[in-house]
């Protein structure tokens, strides 16, 4: 699947402290053409949990853009009309703080987006997709353990993202995300993750 045809999508399993927080805003900063066209579509749509403590601190970095009783919008805008926002949302009587990227040029992302949040947050049992998985495993790993294709993948029907995996005793070879098996994925998911059940995306 290339990047670009991702909906709004969880990238991080978990609530990201602030170091994690601020490696997920930008997931994709060593992609081979960061610097040409447009790349809305990469950022598009990802969302992750952070702490009050986050969410409190992006809010008084500077004002925000515009204020919707739970949820704010970031001043300065990643790419094109593409901006972060900030949510403080109630779920199951419990309230927890969520960043997500949004188009501001289409009116209602951040809404749909609030409530995309609230359904995969509701679930009644822990599950993950294996698209979930998948983003969570490159949302996790370092950037020396992690690059792409080439340049020239990009535009392609596939995901040109890869991951270093140990092929053996003393070696490491990367493979494509898209082509991780569910070995592969169970290996490099942290052991909370590893057993969860799998969920139907929505």
């Amino acid at each position: 699947m290339n990047l670009s045809d991702h909906p709004i999508r969880k990238v991080y399993q978990g609530v990201a402290d602030r170091r994690q927080m601020f490696r997920l805003f930008d997931r994709h900063a060593r992609r081979p053409n960061r610097f040409e066209g447009d790349n809305s579509d990469l950022f598009r749509g990802e969302w992750f949990e952070i702490g009050q403590v986050e969410h409190d601190y992006m809010f008084e970095i500077l004002p925000p853009l515009w204020m919707r009783g739970d949820m704010f919008a970031m001043r300065e805008f990643l790419t094109g009309s593409i901006t972060g926002v900030f949510f403080a949302l109630t779920i199951d009587g419990r309230l927890r703080h969520f960043h997500g990227y949004c188009d501001l040029a289409d009116r209602g992302t951040p809404e749909r987006m609030r409530a995309a949040i609230v359904e995969r947050e509701s679930r009644p049992v822990r599950a993950m997709t294996r698209e979930e998985r998948l983003e969570h495993i490159w949302s996790a790993t370092e950037d020396g353990y992690r690059g792409y294709e080439d340049e020239s993948a990009f535009g392609r029907q596939h995901d040109p993202r890869m991951v270093m995996m140990c092929a053996s005793w003393g070696t490491r070879a990367f493979k494509r995300l898209d082509e991780l098996s569910d070995v592969d994925i169970s290996a490099k998911l942290p052991v909370q993750l590893r057993y969860l059940p799998d969920a139907i995306a929505a």
